[in-house]
């Protein structure tokens, strides 16, 4: 039964990501360690699996649109990637703990959260085909725009390895910004940097960390299919109601994290703990 009500959830959140362009990897995470009983770095591991897997079919509709630009999604996600790496690498440290990556994980989902409801709280601006509303996106100081692509690739792909959170919110509005990339360009574009993005963060857990494969490949499948009803059911619903609802959802799942977390923080920091054990809790 536990099995069957993950496999559920799988699909919704492959729906979520068919509906919204996001949130697979912030709703995997939790599944699978709250629900399925899955360690924290292997539940991180097999999300950026998961999430990279699926987003290989929500980029198929963006490049046959022609709405996929490869040239900057190499060049940026050069970026992520290396982050991705290195951020997976630093998580299997002894050092690093579960609990420690869940309480990360908790913060950056309230923040993403507080994203959401913010942009999808501000009244609808008709503009121009192709035009982007970035009023709530702050205007960087574009001199040297690729050292900044570079240096938030850096970050997102850090958050990628060490949390497995894909960090859409970010990628887009970084590519419109400081890659002067059109909208529609860039939500097809950024679903192939989080495809590169989950891939290195993936390796970089290789080897160190065990992985239950076949609830991965499962967790995958059930996924796949929720992502192409919930592009098929994004033609009828308003993006923006969904991203102000699904962001105070976020709010509820941060602070579960939180909550669950609240002892394990604390005693991550005991000298007389060896980080290793706490593991075991999950």
């Amino acid at each position: 039964m536990t099995f069957l009500f993950g496999i559920i959830l799988a699909v919704f959140i492959g729906i979520s990501l068919g509906l919204i362009g996001g949130g697979g990897s912030v709703l995997a995470v939790p599944v699978l360690v709250y629900v399925m009983g899955v360690a924290p770095k292997p539940a991180i591991a097999m999300t950026l699996f998961i999430v990279g897997f699926v987003s290989i079919i929500g980029v198929i509709p963006h490049w046959k649109q022609g709405n996929v630009n490869f040239r900057t999604a190499f060049i940026f996600g050069a970026a992520t990637m290396l982050g991705a790496f290195l951020g997976a690498k630093i998580a299997t440290l002894p050092l690093i703990t579960g609990s420690f990556q869940m309480i990360l994980f908790a913060v950056v989902v309230f923040v993403a959260a507080i994203f959401m409801i913010k942009k999808g709280s501000q009244p609808v601006k008709k503009n121009s085909p192709g035009e982007l509303d970035i009023s709530l996106y702050p205007k960087p100081i574009c001199k040297y725009c690729w050292l900044w692509m570079i240096t938030e690739g850096l970050g997102v792909g850090l958050l990628t390895g060490l949390v497995g959170v894909g960090g859409g919110f970010a990628i887009v509005p970084a590519l419109v910004l400081l890659g002067n990339t059109p909208m529609r360009e860039a939500i097809g574009t950024s679903l192939v940097i989080i495809i590169l993005n989950s891939g290195a963060g993936f390796i970089g857990y290789l080897g160190h960390i065990p992985l239950n494969w076949n609830l991965m490949i499962s967790f995958t499948i059930a996924a796949s299919l929720g992502i192409i009803g919930g592009a098929y059911f994004s033609r009828f619903v308003k993006p923006r109601q969904l991203q102000r609802g699904f962001g105070y959802f976020l709010i509820a799942v941060a602070t579960f994290v939180l909550f669950q977390n609240r002892n394990k923080f604390y005693s991550s920091y005991s000298p007389q703990q060896h980080p290793i054990r706490q593991e075991q809790h999950y």
